[in-house]
């Protein structure tokens, strides 16, 4: 199903730049409320037909894959639309126009909100470039990417509300002089999430999806099937105990996170934990704005995010491996020269300074804090690195992740 511009008939697609929707062809603008496809009428009830039932389920010349797929005809040209899994809305490769598979969103399928695209594709790309302008370890050659696909996609979102309780043990090590010793500290809390997203699109990770937030809930509007029209969009397909668990999951990372702050000493631990979490029955369908980049560097394939309202770059770049240790080894070496020299005149002025046995037992002592204030402090320094490596590392695992890539690579052009 297309909508056609009324002063020329041209099909008309949703233009983030003027937040309206545009005619390519003679420029004319109309708000997303001011159009409706004629055809709406005669399509809502139009069934895809799986590639199978089109071509028979022995068609040698059928791949065994795209037996998954289903064919769309375009409202437009009549062409053939291969459509994957839960697309709502695509692109015809024969004529260019838009169109939105009406059956999908229609009646008990159809979305409560949206919030449609306000980042233009340009916008995208230049805040990409801006990320990585200044990142000192991504290779030159990803700096000047040339992106091999760009796709507009609304993600399916469930927006709900979320009541917590939780209580839960945590250990932590306190210190005392030379020694320390493990206490224990009871945590207990409550709190309520609302207009919290849960992604409704099973192909992709929550963590992937977690990581575009935060979502703006004010510019979330009635939903109107226009507004898909000139990008890919995808109908939820999670049941609703799939989305109650994930903000569970949710709900009891953030208390737990709470909790873990709010008690003294180091390395604390979560020793036992409960919890009850519910979540209300008046939880809304949305669909939500993503940008997806996809490039290939050194044989992989990289996808990266954006939110379609914000701007929020979300990725994890390779790296040059090499700069990294040599500046780490770099920096080891000089912070060991440092230590054994500020250690040292820390000592001798110590020794000097007191001469009696006495005094001089004194300043073992306190040579003795600062050597061990000095070592401590270097081995936070690594650990704070290692946990900001591991976390790059799983970065750069999401963005290289093969279904992420699959799940843009489905998209016709």
């Amino acid at each position: 199903m297309a909508t056609l511009c009324k002063n020329c008939s041209h099909a008309l697609i949703y233009d983030p730049g003027v937040k309206k929707m545009l005619c390519t062809s003679c420029g004319s603008t109309f708000k997303a409320e001011e159009v409706e496809s004629e055809a709406k009428k005669y399509r809502e009830e139009e069934r895809v037909r799986s590639r199978g039932e089109v071509y028979g389920e022995n068609d040698e010349e059928v791949v065994e894959e795209f037996l998954e797929n289903y064919i769309y005809t375009c409202s437009e040209c009549g062409g053939e639309i291969v459509i994957h899994g839960s697309e709502v809305s695509t692109k015809c490769v024969f004529c260019g126009n838009a169109n939105v598979v009406f059956s999908r969103v229609s009646k008990e399928k159809m979305p409560d909100l949206i919030i449609p695209f306000s980042v233009t594709k340009e916008q995208a790309l230049n805040a990409i470039r801006e990320k990585i302008a200044h990142s000192l370890f991504v290779p030159t050659e990803i700096k000047n990417f040339q992106p091999e696909d760009v796709r507009g996609i609304y993600l399916p979102y469930w927006v709900v509300e979320t009541e917590f309780e939780g209580s839960c043990l945590i250990s932590s090590k306190v210190s005392s002089g030379k020694t320390s010793e493990t206490i224990y500290t009871g945590r207990r809390g409550n709190f309520s999430m609302k207009n919290f997203p849960i992604d409704g699109c099973a192909i992709l990770s929550n963590e992937s999806s977690s990581r575009l937030e935060p979502f703006d809930p004010s510019g979330m509007i009635p939903f109107d099937e226009d507004y898909l029209l000139g990008f890919y969009s995808n109908a939820s397909d999670i049941t609703y105990d799939e989305m109650w668990k994930v903000a569970e999951n949710r709900a009891q990372e953030i208390f737990v996170e709470a909790a873990l702050k709010d008690v003294r000493g180091s390395s604390p631990k979560i020793e036992a934990e409960s919890h009850t979490a519910a979540v209300l029955n008046n939880y809304k369908y949305a669909m939500f704005p993503v940008w997806f980049v996809t490039f290939t560097y050194e044989g992989k394939h990289n996808t990266i995010l954006v939110n379609g309202q914000t701007g929020k770059v979300v990725c994890g770049l390779p790296w040059r491996k090499p700069l990294f240790w040599a500046m780490a080894i770099g920096i080891g070496v000089a912070l060991t020269f440092i230590s054994y020299f500020l250690f040292k005149a820390l000592f001798t002025s110590y020794f000097t300074m007191n001469t009696s046995r006495s005094s001089s037992s004194s300043s073992d002592d306190g040579g003795g804090k600062v050597f061990i204030a000095i070592v401590a402090g270097i081995i936070t320094l690594f650990t704070t690195g290692a946990r900001k490596m591991k976390k790059v590392i799983r970065q750069i695992e999401l963005t290289q992740s093969s279904k992420t890539f699959n799940f843009v690579k489905k998209r016709q052009e």
